[in-house]
């Protein structure tokens, strides 16, 4: 019987010595960072040329968090690549004799992954705050200002938990190539298209990313958008239930199904 720790250790040993995974963590720091920074710029520098709705309603903290949209899909792909390559690699059959408590091997990996995930989802939250808060003038804000610091923690967070999600939805289908399939259009297209349109964006804003983005806004409506129902931590909470129900059907098809 493997010992949870050796299984922990296997697990990073695993992810830290494939350059994939490390790189697409990289990509994640510098897609969003690079691209809030700009974006940041392109507010001060148009702010005054912004609709009425938008400028009373310029949340410092969402703006210098424009460009996590594309972060958040390297996340996914770092989700999806940690459980997907057992399968597509073969390696799944090796690491399952190896370890024949399945839930401990699925969620040791998990553990693992989503540890190293919010950790450089913290480091870019703070790195992307302090860029385009310095980017945005005379329009930014401080950390020490009110709900500011639970929306950068908070974007850290949720980049974690987008890769979370990513790991226990790969872990479901079994296959990298159908995972990135469901999860980058559904993320970067179905979601972003539906909250749009008037009525599908009733139940599109309970979708894990949209509720769960919540957390990164200061001011409700912000940049003229509509309020949600909820507030930024009921929003996580939405998220996480997704989670929860994405690692039970994570659980039940490893259990159940031959590697």
């Amino acid at each position: 019987m493997a010992s949870v720790p050796a299984v922990l250790q296997s697990e990073w040993t695993k992810i830290r010595t494939v350059s994939s995974t490390v790189w697409t963590l990289a990509s994640a720091f510098v897609a969003t960072v690079a691209i809030s920074a700009a974006l940041c710029a392109v507010y001060n520098a148009t702010f005054d040329d912004m609709p009425d709705a938008q400028r009373l309603t310029f949340d410092p903290v969402l703006a210098g968090f424009s460009g996590i949209v594309l972060g958040q899909l390297a996340m996914v792909v770092f989700g999806v690549l940690v459980v997907g390559t057992e399968y597509s690699s073969g390696m799944i059959r090796t690491s399952l004799a190896a370890v024949p408590q399945r839930g401990t091997f699925l969620f040791g990996k998990i553990a693992v992954a989503t540890a190293l995930a919010l950790a450089v989802g913290l480091v870019t939250s703070f790195v992307t705050f302090f860029i385009g808060q310095a980017l945005l003038g005379e329009h930014r804000t401080a950390l020490g200002d009110e709900n500011v610091l639970r929306a950068v923690f908070g974007a850290g967070l949720y980049m974690g938990l987008i890769s979370l999600f990513s790991m226990a939805v790969a872990a479901m289908l079994r296959s990298s190539m159908l995972s990135l399939g469901i999860l980058m259009p559904f993320f970067f297209l179905v979601s972003q298209i539906l909250t749009a349109v008037p009525k599908a964006k009733d139940v599109a804003r309970y979708f894990p990313d949209q509720a769960g983005s919540k957390i990164m806004q200061v001011v409700p409506g912000a940049m003229g958008s509509d309020k949600a129902p909820y507030g930024p931590w009921e929003g996580l909470g939405i998220m996480v239930l997704w989670i929860i129900a994405a690692l039970i059907g994570a659980y039940l098809v490893i259990k159940k199904r031959d590697a």
